[in-house]
């Protein structure tokens, strides 16, 4: 069995391999490593109503992956939540 803080800890590498924050880019937002991609772009797509594949068309900088891991990532994060 894998002890929960081992848990937390594979999610964080996890996200900090898809996204990144620095003051330097975008005002310090969260965006999609290796871009200047802002996350909530991806969210704001998908809640527009427009597909996945629109979203990566528009942001070539952005890889698939990286969309989907945030995505699981972000599912995850909300399934755990006491909200």
């Amino acid at each position: 069995m894998i002890h929960s803080a081992r848990i937390s800890s594979m999610k964080t590498e996890t996200a900090h391999t898809v996204i990144s924050r620095s003051p330097d880019v975008m005002s310090g937002a969260m965006v999609f490593a290796g871009t200047r991609v802002p996350a909530q772009s991806l969210l704001d797509y998908l809640a527009g109503g427009h597909p996945l594949e629109e979203f990566l068309e528009d942001f070539p900088t952005v890889r698939r992956e990286q969309a989907l891991e945030l995505l699981s990532y972000l599912k995850e994060t909300l399934a755990e939540s006491q909200i």
